[in-house]
């Protein structure tokens, strides 16, 4: 242990010597805006627990985590995770504390439809859950940003109609969100359609290594039937569609008397050359195509990338007119996700018959370049640590998408779980990523990218995802082998005082 707490400080020195030149020990909420927006993020499924409580139905993450416990790192699942369900009013004085302005959560659909659709009745009990969730985030004067979908689908629509492969969903979900709107509207000022489609998509449709576990069987080797050169293709093109018609359902129904706005937030890393040569900057700016812009650029234009119109051809579906024009401008705001940053590397096209879209961007992507890599604190999975593409980001939002309105609705580093407590809660690298990325956010505002906020990746200790509990990204401790007990880190305390003017 004590070689690794040695290692973790010559990281944070590292760390802090490569992004913090110059930083203003006065840098504080000051720094930023009036009525700009610090708050934490959360999701229904990662956070809620109740799994078969208050009328809720089963998930895709339900299934996915029960029948697959394969494909999670520990076996484990979103059952119980912190328990916030029955939690939530201690959580919300917590966030409080912290002097955050918001909270951003997600609404479980099946909670509120259990079997998905109109047909199966509205659960009361979930209806009023969220009220009272909503109710208590608002008497502590926070505002609530809430998810509608952030991938708990309800297992009654996959077994349906496939889910998100078929048109038959925008009806369905269409449908739920106005029962949020009706029910919630008159409290919630800022709605997110949809979480990281792209996640959402490619790792539930290509790899097979989220819900509902669908890829092609020579890909992964252990996954539902599938075909991950078309089908990621088809769900993106489906909930693009749904996103659409649920906003022009806010818009032209709810937003002149509730007086909220709507949008959709996106995922993806910054993708830096791996070399000078022409074909990596290439590579790089495809890598952001396929990864943001497959989704960005119909919100924006009407239609695809050319660059994935080029390469993919007819595996790419297509936009009606009609379609087109309901889709440009369908937002009020953009949700940007941002983790980390990566260099891309040129690949040739290969003639392989096997299609994916984990090799449609003929990119390799890597944290290393000339034998120096970024930092990655604990040897987590993906987050090469890059504050500068938050920047990078946001200004080439503004430049390539017209500008938007743009909240950073994640931003966060992980933690191995198999560290000391004392390690856990003492936990600078974690301070360091944030204060680092707040430096060059403001440095981004000033340049004149239109961000109105920024929400920590996340508030809990939670359940991950496929990493399960291996990983912990909260900033307070959670103690999952006694009675899910909090305590805050030292990252909380950071923001308190961060925040506190």
């Amino acid at each position: 242990m004590k070689m690794f707490s040695i290692r973790n400080i010559l990281l944070l020195i590292v760390f802090v010597a490569l992004f913090d030149h110059g930083a203003c020990s006065a840098f504080n909420r000051s720094s930023f805006p009036d009525g700009f927006v610090f708050g934490v993020a959360t999701s229904a499924y990662q956070y809620e627990g109740a799994a078969r409580e208050g009328g809720k139905g089963p998930s895709i993450w339900d299934t996915f985590t029960h029948s697959h416990p394969d494909k999670i790192l520990d076996k484990s699942n979103g059952d119980v995770t912190e328990d916030f369900y029955h939690r939530y009013k201690e959580d919300i004085k917590n966030v409080k504390k912290m002097g955050m302005d918001a909270f951003r959560f997600s609404i479980s659909w099946p909670r509120i439809l259990p079997n998905g659709s109109l047909n199966g009745g509205i659960n009361k009990e979930g209806v009023d859950f969220y009220n009272n969730l909503i109710n208590e985030v608002v008497a502590n004067g926070l505002q609530p940003l809430v998810t509608l979908f952030h991938w708990d689908l309800p297992q009654a629509l996959e077994d349906k109609y496939m889910g998100f492969l078929s048109t038959l969903f925008t009806e369905d979900y269409v449908n739920y969100v106005e029962v949020c709107f009706k029910e919630f509207g008159d409290r919630v000022k800022h709605w997110i359609t949809f979480n990281e489609p792209v996640i959402f998509c490619s790792m539930g449709y290509a790899s097979g290594t989220t819900a509902p576990g669908r890829c092609s069987p020579w890909e992964v080797g252990k996954c539902s039937a599938g075909d991950s050169g078309t089908e990621p293709y088809i769900c993106g093109h489906n909930l693009l569609l749904a996103h659409s018609a649920a906003v022009k359902l806010y818009k032209e129904k709810y937003q002149g008397v509730q007086k909220g706005i709507i949008g959709i937030t996106h995922a993806t890393h910054w993708f830096l050359p791996h070399s000078s040569s022409k074909a990596d900057a290439a590579a790089a700016k495809r890598s952001l195509d396929f990864m943001y812009g497959w989704f960005m650029n119909p919100l924006t234009y009407g239609d695809y990338p050319q660059t994935m119109r080029n390469w993919l051809g007819n595996r790419l579906p297509k936009f009606t007119k009609e379609q087109s024009e309901l889709l440009i401008g369908s937002y009020d705001f953009i949700g940007l996700n941002y983790y980390a940053g990566y260099y891309a590397i040129n690949t040739p096209a290969s003639n392989s018959l096997q299609q994916s879209y984990n090799t449609d961007s003929r990119a390799n992507i890597t944290g290393e370049r000339n034998g120096i890599a970024l930092p990655k604190p604990f040897n987590t999975s993906f987050i090469n640590i890059y504050p500068p593409g938050i920047r990078e980001l946001t200004l080439y939002t503004k430049s390539a998408y017209k500008n938007p309105v743009m909240y950073i609705t994640e931003n966060g580093v992980n933690q191995l779980s198999s560290i000391s407590l004392r390690e856990a809660l003492n936990d600078e690298i974690r301070i360091s990523y944030h204060r680092n990325h707040l430096i060059q956010l403001s440095r981004a505002i000033r340049d004149g990218a239109d961000v109105r906020g920024y929400f920590v990746w996340t508030f809990l200790d939670d359940f991950e995802w496929n990493n399960g509990f291996t990983r912990r990204m909260g900033l307070y401790y959670v103690d999952f082998n006694n009675n899910l007990s909090r305590r805050p880190k030292k990252s909380a305390n950071w923001f308190r005082m961060f925040l506190k003017i």
